[in-house]
């Protein structure tokens, strides 16, 4: 497991009876977590500004406790990322992502300390609001950043201003499978390669995507995207039952033309009980120049 340690910001207070309780620069949130199937304190006993609780029917809402701001911000390094309570008990931002934040941004700046200096070009797929669009922005690539949902895109903007960034990130509101399969047709190709798809959904036309059917296939079609001298592609997946091993055997099939090294493993999240908790996992393959 890589676990995001690096956070000022953002901190796990507890976990118990499945549920966490987070420090959001100051703004504490109990959020539901089924990772955590053990008990500890109760969590509802605390203080805290909002709960989401689930509905028996489905979905859920916020129940406001204690006033705080309809959003605010948090830094992790030189990044600085809106957060907001949303629906299905989201804020818009994954912390424990920081593990790969880190990690692209140590490659791409390989990548372009080599001779000849070259533009290294990002296709962050799947993208929601940018967080690591932003991330490859401040190692100086240049970035696609698609998603289906326009207001996530708005909201990547938004983070890449607040992190200082005016230039260099592309936003396009598409289909991810309909838009690999044009830059496919159009010829272009992209050194590195990032996907958090989910495990369902819909395009803005209807598309539907379920994970498990239509994995694999999706990366073999980005695999050809890949330039000559590709840097990194990364998966991540919250999928429940997706193990880690799992991403590496797609990414190994997928890239068998490919030299260089796949790595798999399980992401999670210091908490202040001294204990990591479990965020789903990640594939990554790192080209031959770059693979240490």
């Amino acid at each position: 497991m890589k676990v995001a340690n690096g956070w000022r910001d953002y901190k796990i207070l507890a976990t118990s009876d499945g549920m966490k309780l987070e420090d959001w620069n100051g703004v504490r949130l109990l959020r539901p977590d089924p990772q955590v199937i053990w008990r500890g304190k109760d969590l509802f006993a605390e203080e805290y500004n909002a709960v989401y609780r689930r509905s028996d029917k489905g979905g859920g809402a916020w129940e406001i406790k204690k006033p705080f701001p309809a959003e605010w911000t948090v830094s992790y390094g030189d990044m600085t990322f809106l957060v907001k309570p949303m629906g299905f008990k989201h804020t818009g931002l994954f912390p424990e992502q920081a593990v790969n934040w880190d990690e692209c941004r140590r490659l791409i700046s390989s990548a372009k300390s080599k001779e000849p200096v070259r533009d290294v070009r990002v296709l962050n797929l799947f993208a929601y609001t940018g967080a690591a669009s932003v991330a490859c922005a401040k190692a100086g690539a240049k970035v696609t950043h698609v998603d289906a949902a326009r207001g996530m895109v708005e909201r990547a903007g938004e983070n890449a201003r607040l992190s200082g960034i005016g230039s260099g990130i592309r936003y396009i509101v598409d289909d991810c499978m309909k838009f690999v399969a044009r830059e496919i047709r159009r010829g272009n190709s992209y050194d590195c390669i990032i996907m958090d798809p989910p495990s369902y959904g819909r395009g803005p036309g209807g598309e539907m995507w379920k994970i498990e059917q239509n994995l694999f296939d999706f990366v073999l079609s980005c695999a050809s995207l890949l330039s000559d001298k590709p840097v990194f592609f990364l998966i991540n997946s919250y999928t429940t039952g997706l193990q880690p091993a799992v991403l590496k055997n797609i990414l190994t099939l997928a890239l068998k033309d490919r030299r260089g090294r796949t790595e798999a493993y399980e992401v999670g999240i210091a908490t202040e009980e001294g204990i990591p908790l479990p965020c789903g996992a990640s594939g990554m393959f790192i080209g031959e120049e770059y693979a240490e």
